[in-house]
């Protein structure tokens, strides 16, 4: 009788071969991780030696990201503010520490921190939550925390789930909140004067009723 496993049994192994061409979760450097993400089609992201391949995002998701960037866009572009960019762009929060937010903005007079393959900070962020435990942590605490660490100004948080805008300004070393807008409401910036979004509007987007 064979002792071989059976076909489908190999059809169940990850393939260890190339997996172990990459370095051991808490071993990776920065290079290893540039290197990485300049050849996959993924969003991720990279903390302290590891990285963490996330979600990706559903259709809601991203009908809110074009429809904000649109907006914020047009409104950066009249004024010559600055530059908006969407995702997938890098963004070195800190020394070993990269995130990939999903709208970032910088003012013309940062353009300097705007490189080829990352950009160094940012003036403002903006986050979608996807709908998982994983996801809700991760932008509502840590990349909370990562974004007050880094300097960076302002930080939005749209909550699909919670029909909900979060906007944080940077005070000291944290953040406070600016405001939480709901349908109804429009969600202004604080950093970004004269700019404001429709909280119904932005809801509708995500549902392709507008």
């Amino acid at each position: 009788m064979s002792i071989l496993p059976s076909p489908s049994t190999f059809s169940l192994e990850p393939a260890w071969e190339v997996a172990r061409l990459f370095p051991l979760q808490g071993k990776w450097s920065v290079d290893d991780y540039l290197q990485f993400t300049d050849g996959v089609n993924q969003l991720v992201e990279f903390s302290a030696g590891k990285i963490d391949v996330l979600e990706m995002p559903a259709t809601a998701h991203q009908r809110i990201l074009i429809y904000l960037f649109r907006l914020m866009s047009r409104f950066v572009d009249k004024r010559k503010l600055g530059e908006v960019m969407i995702a997938a762009l890098r963004v070195r929060i800190a020394a070993d520490v990269f995130r990939e937010p999903d709208i970032v903005y910088f003012g013309r007079e940062n353009r300097s921190h705007i490189q080829d393959r990352f950009w160094t900070g940012a003036d403002l962020v903006v986050e979608i939550v996807s709908d998982d435990a994983k996801s809700r942590e991760r932008d509502y605490i840590t990349k909370r925390e990562d974004y007050a660490a880094a300097g960076i100004p302002e930080y939005l948080i749209v909550d699909p789930v919670e029909r909900r805008i979060t906007v944080l300004a940077l005070d000291g070393s944290a953040y406070t909140t600016v405001g939480e807008f709901r349908p109804g409401d429009q969600a202004t910036s604080k950093l970004l004067e004269g700019f404001s979004v429709d909280a119904t509007a932005v809801f509708q987007a995500a549902d392709g009723t507008i």
